[in-house]
């Protein structure tokens, strides 16, 4: 392939959805709801963390930039989908250079919420199998090590995926059967043999994500089991923010191991799932912590009588 083919395709076409207004109608009120609740939610539990100094512990810590990763996956996809529909284009249009963008910052903070939800995973089992260590173990400085462990995986998790693509060879199809771009629609429009390339992503992506769904399984598994063992009030308080976690755990590793274990399954499949991952994800991620975790209902209340104080005020 000569080098002059590289540069032909400068633009990629989105299918989007749905071809019908109707439907395309309905999904532009309910991915714009989703979309500014998730940001408001999420939005709201930076600043009561942040804000209030009765949470300031390890768990809110890492709570908090999960929700400002979360923030990032509502944001990466969600505008452009909405933003396609409302202008009410046949052709749903993104540049070469926008497209390779979408693709980085997907990945980045989808490596980076991986981490975070491991970090978190090991917060609970510090908290509950070694509850008199919780403090010297889960310091400052290991929670800023996951923070940055987090965006350095991230980063390079993202930059390794990359470094096959920006340089594929595309000749002419530029068309791709989704609302956004990723790895496994944007490879199979190369023009040349790619099956090496598909395997490195699946190894890359998806044995990642199956390897971390594993991972945290096992550490509830042992978490549960301590539980079982030794039964008291604390852990079983304990115990009752778990579930939070594993909802959310299940939630986001889901459509990861669908998109990139099985890419080629279903069109429809992945685009309802692409859908869930970037905007039921982010809405319910709020939702599912602050549900059963009284101290953080009592501290967003505090947080909005405050502002809807200070908005009186001014």
């Amino acid at each position: 392939m000569d080098g002059a083919n590289h540069s032909v395709v400068s633009e990629f076409v989105f299918l989007g959805l749905s071809n019908s207004w109707e439907i395309q109608l309905v999904l532009f009120v309910f991915s714009s709801m989703l979309y500014v609740a998730s940001m408001m939610g999420n939005s709201l539990i930076i600043l009561t963390v942040t804000s209030d100094p009765h949470l300031h512990s390890p768990v809110y810590f890492l709570l908090a930039n999960l929700s400002f990763i979360d923030l990032g996956v509502s944001s990466v996809t969600t505008p452009k989908m909405i933003y396609d529909i409302f202008r009410k284009r046949k052709c749903k249009v993104i540049s070469f250079g926008g497209c390779i963008a979408q693709i980085f910052f997907i990945h980045v903070v989808g490596g980076v919420e991986m981490v975070l939800l491991i970090a978190m995973a090991f917060d609970r089992y510090v908290a509950i199998c070694k509850p008199l260590h919780y403090l010297t173990i889960m310091s400052p400085r290991m929670c800023i090590f996951f923070l940055v462990s987090a965006w350095m995986i991230g980063l390079i998790h993202s930059v390794i995926q990359l470094a096959f693509v920006v340089n594929l060879p595309f000749c002419g199809l530029n068309v791709l059967d989704s609302f956004y771009c990723d790895l496994p629609q944007l490879i199979r429009l190369a023009c040349t043999d790619t099956y090496q390339l598909e395997l490195m992503v699946t190894a890359n992506s998806g044995l990642i994500s199956v390897g971390s769904f594993f991972i945290l399984i096992i550490s509830y598994i042992v978490i549960i089991v301590t539980v079982q063992k030794h039964p008291s009030a604390g852990l079983s308080k304990a115990l009752s923010t778990l579930s939070a976690h594993i909802t959310v755990v299940v939630f986001f590793f889901g459509p990861l191991i669908f998109f990139y274990t099985w890419p080629s399954l279903s069109t429809q499949l992945d685009k309802f799932l692409a859908i869930f991952d970037a905007l039921f994800t982010p809405f319910l991620d709020p939702v599912i912590y602050t549900f059963r975790n009284q101290e953080m209902k009592v501290a967003m209340r505090r947080v909005c009588r405050q502002l809807v104080s200070y908005r009186k005020i001014s």
